[in-house]
């Protein structure tokens, strides 16, 4: 059974870091395609960024130079480092895998960037 569980969200100032953490069960880590998605207030979900099982990485144009996605296969975790967060990154974060062909997220992490 493929488990997502995400932590580390919170309230955070504009300007301000926040570190995502989730944690990973039921596949085999080091070979996963993991990534972050969020759902800000009222819209669609949007990736954020993706690492392979290689650690290449990819980012959407709005987080690009702010967060930085990364893995430690040692304890099954991806880790998404947000820094100079910004009001319009307010939303619910996602943890995501495709995994043998089967998209699975987790429940998700709410971040809310206000002053």
């Amino acid at each position: 059974q493929v488990q997502l569980v995400e932590s580390g969200g919170g309230l955070v100032q504009p300007g301000g870091s926040l570190r995502l953490s989730c944690a990973a069960s039921g596949i085999i880590f080091s070979n996963s395609f993991m990534g972050w998605y969020r759902q800000p207030p009222g819209k669609g979900r949007e990736q954020v960024a993706t690492i392979t099982r290689d650690s290449s990485t990819n980012y959407s144009d709005s987080v690009k130079a702010r967060f930085t996605i990364s893995r430690d296969n040692a304890k099954n975790t991806v880790y998404l480092q947000m820094n100079s967060l910004k009001p319009e990154d307010t939303a619910v974060y996602y943890c995501w895998t495709f995994y043998f062909g089967i998209q699975y997220w987790g429940k998700g992490t709410p971040v809310t960037v206000t002053s």
